[in-house]
């Protein structure tokens, strides 16, 4: 049997509920202009960015989830920044190293664009946030959002059934599950059936992690994914 790529599906089969090729979910679609999803061979800067004017109206504007039933792992954000909310995609501000690390740590075959997020269902994986509005910063969500959104997130594993659910951001996961002692890593308990990690907020922001170690910290994931 041929063994699996790097990224963990053979070409071809798609995890079952994965779009098919070319296919997109109604509302998926970046809004700005035709940004069509395809083989990124030259820089992100390529792409249109968005106007100080779209990046305002897009406060408080929802980010449609990336999930299908059966996931190996789905990653949840604290929230869409405005970057994200106003171009359509998932951690696509220029800096965030989401899309780095999963390429580090093992779980896609090359280093994906955000406009080609629909291609990682056929690699088991998906993205949802834990709270669902849109904002220039992740501190300026109460509480009372991070708890409701923990609710609302256990919902969605209790239909979506994914193996593992792993939240990128220890903070906002200790206010949204109260658990203040967390730390990075597995978790004890599990969330509808799913098994908990916790890794680093991959926001060019977070000066705590190098590329390197926030690549690490997901392949631990990746490798505890491959295990069970």
């Amino acid at each position: 049997m041929t063994p699996d790529p790097p990224g963990g599906r053979r070409p071809g089969r798609p995890r079952p509920g994965a779009p098919a090729p070319g296919d997109r979910r109604p509302g998926s679609g970046p809004p700005l202009g035709d940004r069509r999803p395809g083989p990124v061979t030259g820089p992100a800067g390529r792409y249109p960015r968005p106007t100080r004017e779209e990046l305002a109206a897009a406060a408080d504007r929802l980010l449609p989830d990336l999930i299908a039933p059966g996931l190996d792992v789905l990653f949840v954000g604290i929230n869409p920044g405005l970057w994200s909310a106003a171009v359509g995609w998932h951690f696509a501000r220029p800096g965030n190293r989401f899309w780095p690390a999963l390429y580090r740590g093992g779980f896609t075959p090359r280093l994906l664009h955000p406009s080609e997020q629909d291609e990682l269902p056929g690699y088991g994986i998906g993205i949802t946030n834990l709270v669902e509005r849109a904002s220039a910063r992740a501190d300026e969500l109460t509480a009372a959002e991070l708890v409701a959104g923990a609710e609302t997130l256990r919902e969605k594993v209790a239909r979506y059934r994914p193996r593992w659910v792993a939240v990128v951001g220890v903070t906002a996961y200790r206010i949204g599950f109260a658990r203040p002692k967390a730390t990075f890593g597995p978790q004890p308990e599990r969330l509808a059936d799913a098994r908990l990690w916790v890794l680093p907020n991959p926001s060019g922001l977070n000066a705590h992690f190098t590329p390197e170690s926030l690549g690490a910290a997901f392949a631990e994931l990746r490798q505890a994914s491959n295990a069970l």
